[in-house]
């Protein structure tokens, strides 16, 4: 028990032992600085020096640019860079899957191609059927005064209905006898209409051209766009009044009757409607 007391004494006396530290000129031996130091205060001094410094370092490397020069960081620019890149790329993967879809609507529209007969001429009717007791049909003045300032637009309003509510009713591309009617058997997913070459063609709704080029097969063809999937396909044109992009209103005239393309067998409209990629007979929402 004495050996460890004497020893911790021994070892205590060594750690605050004195030490002078004496810096003299060399040519003169004049002492200039000295310090008294013991070998605790060298350790206590040594060790926070050393946190410091380990302080110091992460600080610089976690807020300033010095940690981009370090191998294993990457600067905020680039991780900025590199999270912008994914979300373009992700969405050039959906706009690409869309644009990949819409084309095949458009290539199925072109040369009447379809997966299945089983077509359900009932979907446009479902797809906007609304339940009157749903809706409050009381009229303000705002909305009576607003309803007179528009009514001539109003007339043909797109997705007009019946009178007695059986259905969806569009405007009529033109007035004509019915040659051929759609047949699903047949592979004749349109109405032709019989009328004078350059009898003028009308949109039955408002929309957006999305193709008005001219076909070996079909002659000159306009197919315009209107809301909630609804195409409307015009064939065999003499001429045709709109360009791709160009904005129409109901009943706006963009095309003329004629007879060109290789399968036409007189002057004629062939007309077709598509919902969702889906052929549906016209006769179901026009009256010629």
């Amino acid at each position: 028990m004495a050996k460890k007391v004497k020893k911790r004494k021994e070892i205590k006396r060594k750690l605050l032992h004195k030490y002078r530290l004496v810096i003299l000129n060399e040519s003169t031996f004049e002492e200039k600085i000295s310090f008294k130091l013991s070998r605790l205060n060298v350790f206590v001094t040594g060790s926070l020096c050393i946190i410091g410094l380990i302080a110091l370092t992460t600080l610089l490397i976690a807020f300033t640019p010095l940690r981009e020069y370090i191998p294993g960081y990457s600067s905020t620019k680039l991780k900025k860079q590199a999270t912008d890149l994914t979300y373009k790329t992700d969405s050039l993967v959906a706009n690409l899957y869309n644009t990949n879809k819409y084309l095949e609507n458009i290539r199925k529209v072109l040369i009447g191609d379809i997966e299945n007969n089983e077509i359900n001429r009932d979907s446009l009717r479902e797809q906007f059927k609304i339940d009157p007791s749903s809706i409050d049909l009381t009229p303000i003045k705002e909305d009576s005064i607003l309803r007179a300032e528009v009514a001539l637009e109003d007339k043909y309003n797109l997705f007009e209905r019946n009178v007695d509510g059986s259905g969806m009713v569009l405007f009529p591309p033109l007035n004509g006898e019915i040659s051929q009617g759609y047949d699903v058997e047949s592979n004749h997913f349109a109405v032709d209409v019989t009328a004078p070459i350059d009898t003028p063609v009308k949109a039955v709704a408002s929309g957006t051209v999305i193709f008005s080029e001219w076909t070996a097969d079909t002659g000159y063809v306009i197919i315009v766009e209107h809301r909630d999937g609804l195409l409307s396909v015009y064939k065999h044109n003499g001429s045709l009044n709109k360009r791709q992009g160009d904005v129409v209103r109901t009943g706006e005239v963009i095309a003329s009757v004629g007879n060109t393309g290789e399968l036409t067998t007189g002057p004629h409209l062939h007309f077709e409607l598509w919902n969702n990629g889906n052929s549906v007979d016209p006769l179901d929402y026009i009256n010629f």
